[in-house]
C-alpha cells in the first residue's frame, strides 16, 4: 500500500517529467519579429564596456572574440531564459575587412585552409562534398574565428546550456550562414543543441547545392533570411550559371547524341550556337576566378601574409538559401530613406530593416 510518504518521491518524479521538458524549450521554429529586433539591438562594434553599457536588458555578455582574419570579431550573449546568442560582426570601415567580401572566388564545402604556416583549418560546410561550393573569403574569415568561437559554444554548454541563435547583419549574415553549417557538421560537437539562425542582409554564401544542403538542415523555419526588398547586397555575389553547375544528370549530357541525329545544317548551326555559349560562360568563370580569386588574393597577402591560396573551383554560381523573410518597401518607406543619388548603402543598414519590421510586424 503506497503511504503518503512513500508517494512524495513518486510526485515529484512526475513534477520533474512535466515541468522541465516544458522549461527546456525555448526556441521556436519560424521569425519571431520581437527576437530579431532583440538581436538587431545588440551592438556588433566596440570594446567590452561599450557591449555592457549598450545592450538590451535582457541579455548578459558572455564574450569578445579577438579580431581576426578579415577584422573579424563575435559576441556571445547569454538571454535570459538561458538561449546563447552568438552576434557576428559584418564589415567595418576598414580596406582588409571590404576584401573579405570580394574574395569571391568558390572553394569545395569541404577541405582545408592553411591559414598560416602553423595553422591547418579542416571544414565541412555540407553533407555534399563534391558539388557543395561556397564563398572563400567568408570561408576564410569563419576559420580564423572558429577556435574560440567552437570553445565558447562547448563551454556553455557544459555550464547547462543547450540552445543558441547564430546572428549577423550583412557580412556577418553571410559568415553566419557558414557557422552555422560549421556547427553542423564538425565532429565532437553534442548532438543536442538546437540552433536558430537569422541571417540579415546577408549577400548569397554559397552554390545551389549549398544553398540545398543549408536549407535541410534547418528546415522547417530553424534558418531565416531576413531582407528589405530595396537592399541589393542579398542579390550579390555576381552569379553566373555555367553548364558544370547543373546535376550530373541533365540534357547536355547527350548533346552530342542529339546533334548527331540531325541533318548537317542544323547539326552544323546548332553546334556551332552551342560552342558560343559555352565558351562564353567559361570565359566568364575565368575572369571571375581571375579578379575575385587570385588579384585579391595577391592584395589580401599584405595582410594574412601567411594565408596560402587554395584551390577554387570552377564555378561562380551563388545562390540565395535560408527561409526567406521579406520586408517589403512603400511609399512612406521611400519618404523616410530617400535615396540621394550617393550613399547606395541606405536600404542596407539596420535603421531601414528595423523601420521595415515595425510597419510590418506592428510593434
Amino acid at each position: 500500500m503506497f503511504t503518503k510518504k512513500r508517494m512524495r518521491p513518486v510526485f515529484w518524479f512526475l513534477l520533474c517529467c512535466i515541468y522541465f521538458p516544458l522549461q527546456a524549450q525555448q526556441l521556436k521554429p519560424g521569425f519571431d519579429p520581437k527576437e530579431y529586433f532583440e538581436l538587431m539591438s545588440l551592438p556588433e562594434r566596440g570594446d567590452s564596456a561599450t557591449f555592457q553599457k549598450e545592450h538590451p536588458a535582457n541579455f548578459s555578455l558572455v564574450y569578445v572574440s579577438p579580431e581576426v582574419g578579415f577584422f573579424n570579431q563575435f559576441a556571445i550573449w547569454k538571454r535570459n531564459d538561458g538561449v546563447g546568442v552568438i552576434r557576428i560582426r559584418g564589415t567595418i570601415p576598414k580596406d582588409v575587412s571590404w576584401l573579405a567580401n570580394f574574395y569571391a572566388a568558390m572553394i569545395p564545402a569541404k577541405g582545408t585552409l592553411q591559414l598560416t604556416d602553423s595553422t591547418r583549418w579542416d571544414y565541412q560546410l555540407s553533407a555534399n562534398d563534391s558539388t557543395a561550393y561556397v564563398h572563400v573569403g567568408w570561408t576564410v574569415s569563419l576559420g580564423f574565428m572558429a577556435p574560440y568561437l567552437v570553445k565558447q559554444v562547448k563551454q556553455m554548454y557544459a555550464e547547462g546550456i543547450k540552445e543558441f541563435i547564430i546572428a549577423g547583419h550583412s557580412q556577418g549574415g553571410a559568415i553566419a550562414f557558414l557557422t552555422r553549417s560549421y556547427l553542423e557538421y564538425l565532429p565532437g560537437m553534442p548532438e543536442d543543441i538546437q540552433y536558430k539562425t537569422y541571417c540579415s542582409a546577408a549577400p548569397k554564401p554559397g552554390n545551389l547545392y549549398y544553398a540545398y544542403d543549408f536549407e535541410s538542415i534547418t528546415a522547417n523555419g530553424w534558418g531565416l533570411r531576413i531582407v528589405n526588398s530595396e537592399d541589393w547586397v542579398p542579390e550579390t555575389p555576381l552569379s553566373l550559371q555555367a553548364k558544370n553547375d547543373f546535376n550530373k544528370i541533365n540534357p547536355f549530357l547527350n548533346v552530342d547524341k542529339q546533334l548527331k541525329e540531325q541533318n548537317l545544317i542544323v547539326r552544323w548551326y546548332a553546334r556551332s550556337v552551342y560552342n558560343k555559349m559555352q565558351r562564353t560562360t567559361n570565359r566568364s568563370v575565368r575572369r571571375f576566378q581571375k579578379y575575385l580569386g587570385r588579384f585579391v588574393y595577391k592584395i589580401s597577402r599584405k595582410h594574412l601574409k601567411e594565408l596560402k591560396q587554395p584551390a577554387y573551383v570552377f564555378s561562380n554560381n551563388y545562390m540565395t538559401c535560408g527561409t526567406p523573410v521579406i520586408l517589403m518597401a512603400d511609399a512612406e518607406y521611400h519618404q523616410r530613406f530617400p535615396f540621394d543619388g550617393k550613399n547606395v548603402f541606405i536600404h542596407h543598414m539596420p535603421p531601414s530593416y528595423l523601420f521595415l519590421l515595425k510597419k510590418h510586424y506592428k510593434f
